[in-house]
């Protein structure tokens, strides 16, 4: 019996110890991966200051191979946290090529795995997707209707015209086109996604979503009858996240339930908009924007809030959704076809995208509905219940069984 494990190389631009979002998507998927398979693992040398020093202090997870590289500071000042990040991701897959070329050559490794970013779009190792490919989990082929961006500033709505665009013109992308053609499996985060993949490589096209359920010690259940129900939206204060649904909607909720509060937690571009929104509204002093945060102080927030709230168009702010699991908070998001599968409205509510002004009143319904806190603590005790099936082990179980049946080399 053979009991050695198949080498895998995964390029994980993001990948990163104790941060959430695509950084904690890569971290966690090469831990979970590491349990079944050999892995080398590129990553950005940014990232190396927090990895090495993690790695010393869990020795379990040795047998992990870690590769850095990134362009000189002084050749990328240009490039200053997301500001930059598409052209310079671009340009560090193509400089990171012959790595990827002389690793899998030098140590016999047959699989190659873009795992970070996740965007069908942007580049991929020429030389890896000639290999065994498995790309994923991707995105990035998910719009937003004009009729949600026409309430947008004129960048965003010019940002949303751009990508419907880039959508349209998707038979035409020979990169894209390329990229299908050479995977062996695509991960899609969305049912969107997948079925905008050409039919001819849409058999090797799979539903999976990026993230899992943490363990927190913070226990769900909200607080008593009689006090302010506290609502928390979490995320990059970019339009399409639908921070402007959720204030609408707290708008309407408030009119018969006065004591309702919604905190705003991440920085972004959009936050002076939503402020002005707030202020129109009327619920100025109902929402406060936090602003970007530590991770304690992200727990401490999820902690004390009553509901969790993503109305993102796409598939974002998906780690926070799964934090409502860990927490024991119910959830209500709307219905990106990705990640809300592993949902049910039992202990969340998952509205449609279709009107947005029909989406804002079921905000608004959905809030006033979980200002009742025997609601609240019934819903998020099985939410916590639903989050044993959706553990990052369960994942890599998962992972494993998927790579173990289709990997052919």
């Amino acid at each position: 019996m053979n009991n050695r494990k198949t080498k895998i190389f995964v390029s994980a631009y993001a990948c990163e110890p104790g941060l959430g979002s695509e950084i904690g998507v890569g971290w966690h998927w090469v831990l979970e991966m590491s349990k079944y398979f050999d892995l080398w693992v590129l990553t950005r040398e940014s990232n190396r200051h927090s990895i090495e020093p993690w790695m010393a202090e869990h020795p379990e997870y040795a047998d992990i191979r870690f590769l850095y590289y990134d362009w000189p500071k002084w050749a990328r000042f240009w490039k200053k946290g997301l500001r930059g990040v598409r052209t310079y991701y671009n340009i560090w897959q193509l400089c990171t090529n012959r790595i990827v070329k002389r690793t899998m050559r030098e140590n016999g490794i047959k699989v190659f795995h873009h795992l970070t970013y996740g965007n069908v779009l942007w580049k991929v190792s020429s030389y890896g997707q000639k290999q065994f490919f498995i790309w994923g989990p991707v995105g990035g082929l998910e719009t937003i209707p004009a009729e949600y961006s026409q309430h947008y500033d004129r960048k965003g709505r010019w940002i949303e015209r751009i990508r419907r665009m880039a959508v349209q013109l998707l038979p035409l992308n020979r990169g894209f086109e390329t990229r299908c053609r050479h995977a062996d499996l695509i991960l899609c985060k969305t049912d969107i996604t997948r079925n905008l993949i050409a039919e001819k490589h849409r058999r090797k096209a799979v539903l999976q979503t990026d993230v899992a359920v943490e363990h927190y010690t913070a226990q769900g259940g909200g607080r008593e009858s009689g006090e302010t129900t506290e609502f928390v939206s979490v995320g990059r204060l970019d339009a399409w996240r639908g921070f402007d649904l959720c204030i609408e909607g707290l708008a309407r909720a408030a009119q018969s339930h006065p004591n309702i509060h919604l905190s705003i937690v991440g920085s972004g571009p959009d936050r002076a908009r939503l402020e002005k929104l707030a202020e129109e509204r009327g619920i100025g002093r109902k929402v406060t924007f936090a602003g970007k945060v530590s991770a304690e102080e992200y727990k401490r927030l999820m902690s004390r809030a009553d509901v969790v709230l993503n109305a993102s168009l796409k598939e974002g702010a998906v780690t926070v959704s799964f934090d409502s699991m860990a927490m024991g908070k119910p959830l209500i998001c709307l219905d990106t076809t990705g990640y809300t599968r592993y949902f049910s409205q039992d202990y969340s509510v998952i509205i449609p995208i279709g009107k947005r002004d029909k989406v804002v009143e079921e905000l608004a319904g959905s809030m006033a509905r979980l200002c009742d806190p025997n609601t609240r603590k019934e819903m998020g005790k099985l939410a916590q219940a639903a989050g044993e099936q959706f553990t990052w082990a369960k994942r890599g179980e998962e992972i494993h069984r998927l790579f173990t049946e289709k990997i052919k080399v």
